[in-house]
């Protein structure tokens, strides 16, 4: 496989990308959603934004990052610079062979511009990962392995082999692996590829996963020294009181989530007494640990903090709000904080 590379550790200070699920807003359609994803693509591309990523998810009325493959092409169809790729493809879901065709098909149509994310996270309810590869288990199982083989497709090595995926072979198309646990952490240290966390929602082991990272990593054919990322939320608005108004339809999902009610975003609502109540319960806090909510004092100040004490060498940032305009301005308004703090480095 090519050389990993890795277009930010030539930016100074901190890179900064875009995680989308595709949430689908109450009242919107899966269309128009696709549309603010491509509007917001265009304001990455604008910011100075290393990457645009999609989740994987299957089965949910709210998000639309299924076909995560071909939501990639689209945005990078409509893209120039910025990066496109996946937080992550979940690999028990699919055979290494398909996504090293795909992959490697995406990094032909668009050079030096796809990044493969790994999970091995089903992405959705145990009964539709059974309906989506019936020996998802053994799959999930062998995720160390499936990695290997889809960097052997990548592989010019693997000309001579039986079974190829030569669309996929010499194309440069860099490995990420995705976690929430130590357990990922490892597996990226030992194979010398980028790690990044899932911090935007699962919060408790990102210190301890990213220095187990630092110290087992062992250098690789694609990438020589360890390269770390971390998912935040950030909300950023013109004052604190307006982006904690907008925070009500994130902490609404936040709840959703811990309670199984994973619907639509809805629209921002008054903050009361009982609902600020109702996210200072200690499994909410958990979970929005590493949201970054306020104006962009705040939001800098907060995020400053962050980089030092995880020393990440990327923030990909999730975004999740009712109104596809503020999700931009938000974005926008982010940007400038990124390269305020990457001025002072």
């Amino acid at each position: 496989m090519n050389s990993n590379t890795h277009p930010a550790t030539v930016i100074k200070g901190t890179a900064y990308s875009i995680l989308d699920l595709a949430i689908i807003s109450k009242g919107n359609s899966l269309q128009q959603t696709f549309n603010d994803s491509v509007a917001l693509a265009h304001v990455g591309d604008a910011e100075g934004y290393t990457r645009y990523w999609f989740a994987e998810h299957h089965n949910s009325d709210a998000i639309g990052s299924s076909a995560t493959v071909v939501l990639i092409g689209k945005i990078a169809e409509v893209t120039a610079q910025i990066r496109v790729g996946s937080g992550g493809i979940m690999l028990p879901n699919h055979s290494p062979l398909i996504i090293a065709e795909q992959f490697g098909t995406l990094g032909t149509l668009y050079p030096n511009r796809i990044d493969l994310g790994l999970g091995r996270a089903p992405g959705t309810d145990q009964a539709t990962a059974s309906a989506i590869r019936s020996d998802f288990y053994q799959a999930m199982m062998s995720f160390p392995t499936e990695i290997e083989k889809i960097q052997r497709y990548f592989s010019t090595d693997n000309g001579t082999e039986k079974v190829r995926a030569n669309v996929a072979e010499g194309i440069n198309v860099p490995l990420y692996i995705l976690g929430s646990s130590t357990d990922s952490a490892r597996i990226a240290a030992k194979k010398g590829l980028a790690y990044a966390f899932a911090s935007h929602f699962s919060t408790g082991q990102l210190i301890s996963a990213l220095e187990i990272y630092q110290n087992q990593f062992q250098a690789s054919s694609t990438l020589d020294k360890p390269y770390t990322l971390a998912g935040v939320n950030v909300i950023v608005a013109d004052t604190d009181e307006e982006a904690e108004h907008i925070s009500t339809t994130l902490y609404t999902r936040i709840i959703g989530i811990l309670t199984g009610n994973r619907g639509k975003l809805v629209t921002p609502f008054k903050m009361t007494d009982q609902f600020r109540d109702t996210i200072q319960q200690s499994a909410v806090q958990q979970m929005a640990k590493y949201a970054f909510i306020g104006s962009k004092e705040t939001v800098k100040k907060g995020i400053k903090s962050f980089m030092k004490s995880t020393q990440v060498d990327e923030l990909i940032v999730a975004t999740n709000v009712y109104s596809s305009a503020v999700r931009i301005k938000s974005y926008q308004l982010f940007a400038e904080i990124m390269r305020e703090l990457n001025e002072e480095v």
